[in-house]
């Protein structure tokens, strides 16, 4: 196995582990609010403040990324939010369910930027959506076997034991990354020179010079990306945060039922990952940068915005659970271009603009959990509201990533 694939693999193991720590408290969420005695306006500030947090420390940890490399800074990552999902099952009241959920958002932002850092050195051009979609389908398959796991463990033993459980995963993933990864091919010992020659010049380490804030905001491109990104969050996050709610609460699904249904539009995304990841490098490699970036991805955007409107607005709920698969395929068809697109134009300050897009999409997480719930309670729990909301941004989405050009770089190199 070709050197590159087996930093992938380990970079699809991190993802894995990323959702399903994530995924954890939305699936235990309806015991939890129970539990807590929480309303739903008080849960949306549960899994929001995890996306305001991670937003906020995203830069910071996708530049730090860049400068001293994800070697370091993805185990140090991990140990954090590690210790922070097993600390969620000591919580007793609403305060500090709060303050531990920020801490994990913090300890977790920089994550997928330090992948991408990972990407930008390890993978030429022309393979680095494909690897991308490998690493975000990854988190789907994590998300689709989270209900399967949490459910029977919050029947045997209680929600807070998940949380315990799932954090010391991420410990023994941390362990290995430290001991085998580098953060540059050429520092890897048995990488061929056959290997490196197909990586690329950014195989080799060369002296890091930070962004230039003052130059990079001045690019259309730099703010079309992050616009895009941050709404496209209002539609996604709600796969993450509130689904397993609106299965339960809005849908009336069992938590037997919900285990399964829940799993099927992670199961749909990954799929989605991977062809959409896939079929952007080939158009690539035939039509150039900008068209084989924003074809696959404005499609896929404009594709969701109709499923969730469809869901908002049928009446069966099995039908409603086949429209919520489709538009997470959808979706899930764009998120590896997106990330693609970001080491486009960010080059070797690849971390440091992946960090920039998702801070503004978890700002887009974060407004849309706290509007989820703020909505079904203003409208006497009606949970298809929001998804209508939803709907649209995926479509202002779609047509904002039509007007990017991931060609242009953001500076010269």
């Amino acid at each position: 196995m070709p050197y590159r694939h087996r930093v992938l693999t380990l970079l699809f193991l991190l993802s894995m582990v990323t959702y399903l720590d994530r995924v954890c408290i939305a699936v235990a969420g309806p015991e939890m609010q129970k539990d807590l005695g929480l309303s739903a306006s008080q849960w949306g500030w549960v899994v929001g403040i995890f996306a305001l947090s991670y937003a906020l420390f995203e830069i910071p940890s996708g530049a730090l990324g860049d400068r001293i490399g994800p070697r370091k800074v993805l185990t140090r990552i991990v140990l954090w939010w590690s210790a922070f999902t097993s600390l969620t099952g000591l919580v007793s009241s609403f305060p500090l369910l709060l303050a531990v959920r920020f801490a994990f958002g913090m300890g977790e932002a920089g994550a997928y930027p330090n992948a991408s850092s990972s990407i930008s050195r390890w993978f030429p051009l022309a393979e680095r959506a494909r690897a991308h979609g490998t690493v975000w389908m990854a988190s789907r398959v994590g998300g689709a076997l989270t209900p399967l796991l949490v459910v029977p463990i919050v029947a045997l033993w209680g929600w807070r034991m998940a949380f315990y459980l799932f954090g010391a995963i991420g410990v023994v993933w941390a362990v290995a990354w430290y001991w085998w990864y580098r953060d540059y091919p050429t520092e890897m010992p048995g990488v061929t020179p056959e290997e490196l020659a197909h990586i690329g010049e950014s195989s080799a380490r060369r002296a890091h010079h930070g962004l230039p804030w003052a130059q990079v905001v001045r690019s259309r491109n730099f703010w079309v990306i992050l616009l895009m990104y941050h709404m496209y969050c209002w539609g996604s996050y709600f796969y993450v945060s509130w689904m397993p709610t609106y299965l339960r609460l809005g849908r009336g699904f069992t938590a037997d039922e919900m285990k399964i249904y829940a799993m099927l539009p992670f199961v749909a995304g990954a799929l989605g990952n991977l062809i959409g990841g896939s079929v952007s490098d080939v158009l690539v490699r035939r039509h150039g940068l900008r068209n084989g970036r924003r074809l696959v991805a404005a499609t896929g955007l404009a594709a969701s915005g109709l499923c969730l409107f469809g869901t908002a607005v049928v009446s069966d709920r099995l039908v409603a659970v086949g429209l919520l698969t489709l538009g997470y395929f959808s979706m899930d068809c764009m998120l590896p271009v997106s990330w693609a697109v970001c080491v486009d134009v960010g080059r070797r300050h690849a971390g440091a603009m992946t960090g920039a897009m998702n801070s503004a999409g978890q700002i887009g997480s974060f407004l849309s959990s706290i509007a989820f719930g703020a909505l079904v309670d203003a409208f006497g729990g009606r949970y298809d509201v929001p998804l209508v909301l939803f709907s649209g941004c995926l479509v202002v989405s779609a047509i904002l990533f039509l007007r990017i050009d991931a060609s242009t770089p953001l500076l010269a190199e």
